[in-house]
């Protein structure tokens, strides 16, 4: 009975407090203009999305062709990139200018990549190539 009551009670105030609001037109032209603020209102400009990525981390996990799995932690404000393979090994590598995509290398290891592709190289060992994933 009391639980009865107290769901009546909030069914109630949930009415009652829409009461006051303005409708929200469903025509199309409304519709489409709504789903054009709410995204203009989170971008970022291309300055503000270079900043972020500059000054933060970000790690990344490649599948490699053979099996081999890479976590690879990217340090943008120390400019390397630490890469861990699946046998436990890790290995720092800094980045290098590329003409596209990432570049990173040290001591006979190279990462290098565009989007989600990354060719993978250890010394004295053949390239390896790795596909990004979630």
């Amino acid at each position: 009975m009391i639980r009865a009551l107290l769901l009546s009670a909030g069914a109630i105030a949930a009415l009652s407090a829409c009461e006051g609001s303005t409708p929200v037109s469903s025509d199309g032209d409304a519709v489409q203009q709504r789903a054009v603020e709410a995204q203009t209102a989170r971008r970022r400009t291309g300055a503000e999305i270079q900043e972020y990525m500059l000054n933060r981390q970000i790690q990344a996990s490649y599948v490699c062709v053979g099996g081999d799995r890479l976590t690879v932690d990217f340090d943008n404000p120390r400019e390397m990139a630490t890469v861990r393979n699946s046998f436990g090994e890790s290995f720092d590598l800094h980045r290098q200018r590329a003409e596209r995509g990432i570049w990173y290398r040290a001591s006979g290891n190279d990462l290098r990549g565009e989007g989600t592709t990354a060719v993978w190289t250890v010394r004295d060992r053949d390239p390896v190539e790795c596909r990004a994933v979630d």
